[in-house]
């Protein structure tokens, strides 16, 4: 009888270093070259070194006290790293200070990098390109004045658009809706809103004319409408539980037992950027997860995990935007709007429906629920 032979760990990971593996299945490590004193990642873009001359370490101490250095080709300290980021970030505040656009020759001279390559850096930190960052940037001080009450050709004057004209050309660009109505908080708005009880706590969904703008559950339902009344402070709140049983009932089979992605018409209101990110959550699949980085990487913004963190924290219809499916790199499941334990309910109610969840993962989010493995 045949036996079935199960490659050792050291096995698993010298594959991963012939495949340039950077997530590789058997977890995070490091390997480095007797011959040439230096340790990478598996994924190092090197030419793969011979097999006897390659060892493996769990951790960058572990490979430094045996007398090994950092590759400089794949900085596994992330030195070089950080240093482009300081240059990105410094050149994000130069934009946000700016009354006018500064030019990509300008910032690249700031930053001290050619343009072209100043261009890719800034794509993978910020996750756009310094012409879009600015849009935002604009935006916000846009949408800013507005809230305070400011008219709207002062708060377009002053965000630095120069002209109403270039503000209304593209208004779900700038701001996600017309600067009237992001001066008046939502006044001359309707949203309608319905309340229901749910496998996870009170149930609170509100919508516009255009789709679901909010969804929330988990909480005292005075902390949810005062969320929800916190992003439209001017709108008029009508109770509509007929209007939204439909979208009610989906949700709320949806949290007892998720049996495939929800779908609901949506009114998201949001930066460019944030857009981006709701999108790319939608398109995670059901019963699956990604870590924030890989969620940067699918948008094409590697770098830019912590902008992306941000937009998954700012998402205001959970559960349709599936956030709860992104997890940290260790597979631990941080922070969630509305609390880790419903995150990992979530995830464990979709990894029984689905079967696709890794065994791993089902464990952590049964553990951090009190479930049994």
């Amino acid at each position: 009888m045949d036996t079935l032979t199960i490659p050792s760990l050291d096995d698993s990971r010298w594959q991963a270093v012939v495949d340039r593996d950077a997530a590789p299945a058997c977890g995070p490590f490091l390997y480095a070259v007797t011959t040439q004193g230096v340790f990478c990642l598996p994924g190092c873009p090197s030419r793969p070194p011979l097999r006897r001359n390659t060892r493996f370490f769990a951790d960058i101490p572990a490979a430094e006290a045996a007398g090994f250095r950092a590759c400089k080709r794949c900085d596994p300290r992330g030195d070089r790293a950080a240093l482009h980021r300081a240059a990105i970030e410094a050149a994000m505040r130069m934009i946000d200070e700016a009354e006018e656009i500064p030019s990509l020759a300008a910032l690249a001279a700031r930053a001290g990098y050619a343009r072209h390559h100043f261009l890719r850096l800034f794509k993978e930190v910020a996750g756009l390109t310094p012409r879009s960052y600015a849009e935002n940037a604009r935006g916000r001080r846009l949408s800013a004045a507005l809230a305070k009450g400011e008219r709207v050709a002062d708060a377009v004057a002053g965000a630095g658009f120069g002209s109403e004209s270039r503000v209304y050309e593209n208004t779900a660009r700038h701001l996600g809706m017309t600067p009237g109505a992001a001066r008046r908080g939502g006044a001359g708005e309707a949203i309608r809103i319905a309340r229901a009880e749910s496998a996870m706590g009170p149930l609170l969904v509100g919508a516009t004319a255009a789709g679901i703008c909010f969804l929330g559950f988990g909480e005292e339902m005075e902390a949810l409408e005062g969320d929800l009344r916190h992003r439209f402070p001017a709108a008029a709140v009508e109770e509509a539980p007929d209007g939204l049983a439909d979208a009610v009932r989906q949700i709320v089979a949806f949290i007892a037992e998720p049996q495939s992605a929800l779908r609901l018409p949506l009114d998201l209101r949001g930066t460019a950027f944030q857009r981006r990110v709701w999108e790319a959550l939608q398109n995670i699949p059901f019963g699956e997860t990604t870590t924030y980085s890989g969620l940067a990487a699918r948008m094409g913004t590697p770098a830019a995990t912590r902008a992306v963190a941000r937009a998954c924290a700012q998402n205001p219809v959970s559960l349709a935007v599936p956030c709860h499916r992104v997890v940290a790199t260790s597979g631990d499941l941080t922070g969630y709007r509305w609390g880790v334990p419903n995150k990992a309910r979530l995830l464990v109610a979709e990894a029984e429906a689905s079967g696709s969840l890794p065994p791993e993962s089902a464990a952590r989010a049964r553990k951090a629920t009190g479930q049994a493995a």
